[in-house]
């Protein structure tokens, strides 16, 4: 965060929550009778049919338009990683953001297929939160701070948001966000994440469980999750998810840890992501626990673990195909094509 955030609190942002805009169902039945005429049997396009009314419910206009998709990946350190619960040095981070900006990383060539903006956002990277098996990772000034910023990534024209995220031992922070959601062992949220061994695992299950016991008010409400267990880009994730839904930005959720990020959201409020789909099934096993805690089913599902946007990127290609068919084919009457049969 290079630039500080005006001072927001916890209460504000659950006054946003309280009052996002709800779906356009004008631009949603628009774009229902316009599938129903299309030269194609009725269903036949399967998802890529409901991926084009969802973009056009959420950004309020028939037809839908993708042409200028936003990636942001946001980057943040942890203070758990020194209990060694991933397979790489917190010190990647840094060396990960740098390879973003030279063009050389996997998100880097998956925006050019999908001629998608990408842009990295770096939170403190040299002060990483606090370990969390000790207290809170962030004071609510400081999450807070990190949700605005996130904001920020919601710029004027952007038209759909594929989100990720950077950040050695995010999906031990992802696991403890889940964890105090929804409930259960530890064991039932932590994987392998980054490829880590048995020992490893091991540790990271600890890692866990001694936060959930070090902050035991992370269960009372899901802000307080995110604070005592998130890292800044996590939080941001949840601020830029909350300024999409207000400027009616459709959002494409990456893996494990950023999709536990938007949770946070989903538990103050059911509805609140509705303008979301999560892009792909993580390898990580909480993930499928957490997308069925939240109603979501993935567009992909290629065993993905890299984290960074990759999935979220990925899947921009669905939604702009889903797009063009819609916008694009014939109808019936157009094409002199019947649409009964004889």
């Amino acid at each position: 965060m290079s630039n500080p955030q005006p001072a927001v609190t916890f209460e504000e942002i659950r006054a946003l929550v309280r009052n996002l805009p709800g779906p356009d169902m004008d631009a949603g039945t628009a774009a229902l009778q316009r599938e129903r005429q299309l030269t194609k049997p009725a269903g036949s396009l399967g998802r890529l049919e409901e991926i084009a009314q969802w973009v056009s419910t959420w950004q309020g206009q028939h037809p839908p338009d993708v042409r200028r998709p936003r990636v942001a990946v946001f980057a943040g350190n942890h203070g758990i990683a020194a209990h060694g619960v991933s397979a790489f040095p917190a010190s990647v981070t840094v060396q990960m953001v740098a390879n973003f900006q030279n063009g050389g990383a996997a998100v880097n060539q998956l925006c050019e297929v999908a001629d998608a903006d990408l842009r990295v956002y770096e939170l403190d990277l040299d002060n990483p939160t606090a370990d969390f098996t000790q207290g809170p990772a962030m004071g609510e000034e400081e999450c807070c701070r990190a949700m605005a910023y996130g904001m920020m990534a919601v710029e004027m024209g952007v038209q759909l948001l594929a989100l990720g995220e950077m950040g050695i031992g995010n999906s031990t922070a992802g696991a403890a966000i889940c964890a105090a959601l929804y409930g259960g062992d530890a064991r039932d949220w932590v994987g392998r994440g980054t490829g880590i061994d048995d020992a490893g695992l091991a540790r990271k299950v600890a890692v866990v469980e001694a936060g959930l016991k070090a902050n035991p008010q992370a269960k009372d409400d899901p802000f307080e999750a995110l604070r005592c267990f998130g890292g800044y880009e996590l939080a941001a994730i949840a601020g830029a998810v909350l300024a999409a839904r207000m400027a009616r930005v459709p959002v494409l959720l990456d893996g494990y840890a950023c999709t536990a990020a938007a949770a946070v959201l989903h538990k103050a409020d059911r509805r609140a992501l509705d303008h979301c789909m999560v892009s792909h099934r993580s390898v990580e096993p909480g993930h499928t626990r957490l997308m069925a805690e939240i109603g979501k089913e993935p567009l992909l599902d290629l065993g993905l673990r890299l984290g960074e946007g990759s999935g979220a990127t990925l899947a921009i290609n669905i939604v702009k195909s889903a797009v063009a068919c819609h916008a694009g084919m014939a109808t019936f009457a157009q094409a002199g094509v019947s649409d009964r049969e004889g």
